[in-house]
């Protein structure tokens, strides 16, 4: 599960409102029937027209200054074992949703009049989407550059030559060019492959979920922000103590024990909030608890790490620390892409 947390973005190229917001995530919709279309929803009402979206987040906004974000932006996206799991995608991602919500609220460590907030205490709106493109932070992409700008050159170089500027073989740079998109590392799958370039739409299965929250309380009273730098803690205000803080960790752990129990998956080790964080801050750990796993889940485990552009251990050494200490070696430059294409946020 890779989940993100997004402030509204408020500098000189985006408005105040959420239309530019909401307007983005009706892209999907374009050109298809009624039918077909995704709506949006909340907790208790489905096909939210997107006018109804922006009125409620954008009159919802009492008292928050012109650089303070509005609303946040909730990305859920499920790996491919995890899609696999589900019977329709559309309706249970919606029931998750849900779910997660309840999640989300209570990862506050926030009270309204003294109570605990609940879910009717915030406002939001999710949407289901099916398709997805690669964008230039996709592994693929990266690792796909070097022959990108090598056939961009040649390209180029053609033009030039076409145009009278230069001279040269264009039939043997042609060729060239051939050669270089056949190279590249990632291909598009299907009869005919490509090199994937940004744009190009992903295959499989792509659903995943786009939730908008707004900053304020459904009252429009109070603030609830999930960006708080303060996870639970207690502050004195004007001699009264005030909870405060949001916790991202308590939050991600829950939405992935929700979906567990929400569909019955069983989910392996390499999969889980945990051992992504121990990848970041104890490699020699990480991989130390890989390879004590049963046979069938390490394999397993191994099998996801690569699908989803971690790295994977060469070979196996004659002792754990050795398998840390070069793993470590290895990855000390790639491990922020690794984990930005793994399929848990940190």
């Amino acid at each position: 599960m890779y989940i993100t947390i997004t402030p509204q973005k408020l500098d000189a190229n985006y408005s105040q409102s959420s239309a530019d917001f909401v307007g983005y995530l009706e892209k999907e919709n374009e050109g298809l029937k009624e039918a077909d279309m995704e709506h949006f929803f909340n907790q208790y009402g489905d096909e939210i027209s997107a006018e109804e979206v922006i009125k409620e987040i954008d009159g919802n906004t009492a008292k928050l200054k012109k650089k303070e974000p509005k609303f946040y932006s909730i990305t859920v996206s499920p790996s491919k074992y995890e899609l696999k799991k589900l019977q329709n995608s559309s309706q249970d991602l919606k029931t998750y949703t849900r779910e997660i919500m309840k999640d989300y609220v209570a990862s506050f460590n926030r009270e309204i009049n003294g109570r605990s907030i609940t879910i009717d205490d915030i406002k939001y709106y999710a949407k289901i989407e099916h398709q997805r493109t690669f964008k230039g932070t996709d592994f693929q992409i990266k690792e796909n550059q070097p022959y990108a700008t090598k056939i961009l050159q040649l390209k180029t170089e053609i033009r030039n030559i076409q145009e009278g500027r230069a001279e040269g073989n264009i039939k043997k740079m042609r060729k060239e060019i051939a050669k270089l998109e056949r190279q590249a590392p990632h291909q598009s799958r299907g009869v005919e492959r490509k090199r994937i370039v940004q744009g190009m739409p992903k295959s499989g299965n792509q659903s995943h979920i786009h939730i908008i929250v707004s900053r304020k309380d459904a009252s429009n009273t109070f603030s609830l922000s999930p960006g708080s730098k303060h996870k639970a803690s207690e502050v004195e205000m004007h001699g009264k103590k005030v909870k405060r803080g949001f916790d991202r960790d308590t939050f991600f752990a829950k939405t992935e024990k929700t979906f567990d129990k929400t569909f019955g998956y069983k989910r392996n080790y390499a999969e889980t909030y945990k051992a992504r964080k121990t990848f970041v801050k104890n490699p020699n750990l990480y991989f130390s608890t890989l390879m004590k796993l049963p046979a069938n889940e390490k394999a397993l485990a191994f099998k996801m790490i690569t699908k989803t552009g971690l790295p994977i251990v060469p070979t196996i050494p004659v002792s754990q620390a050795q398998i840390a200490l070069r793993v470590f070696k290895r990855l000390r430059r790639g491990a922020e892409m690794a984990i930005k294409s793994s399929s848990i946020g940190i």
